[in-house]
């Protein structure tokens, strides 16, 4: 038997608790969320959830590739 009380049918959030915001980007590192996505998502119906986890795929190029840290920053001194 299901609790019905306890059961929720909402869109439950895309965070990962990895909650760093890309300074370019402006969306976070672990759920590509923007701010306003994050703070509003509580308030959101659950067409606006859809939507917002529906754009989230494609945001992950928004973030580009790691230039390699220290080991590039070396490398490319050495180059110069």
């Amino acid at each position: 038997m299901t609790d019905e009380i306890w059961s929720r049918a909402e869109i439950e959030s895309p965070c990962v608790k990895i909650c760093v915001v890309h300074p370019e980007a402006r969306i976070c590192t672990g759920c590509l969320r923007t701010i306003d996505e994050i703070t509003q998502w509580s308030r959101m119906s659950p067409e606006d959830r859809r939507t917002v986890m529906a754009a989230l795929p494609a945001r992950k190029s928004a973030l580009g590739q790691r230039r390699g840290g220290r080991a590039a920053r070396i490398k490319r001194m050495g180059e110069g």
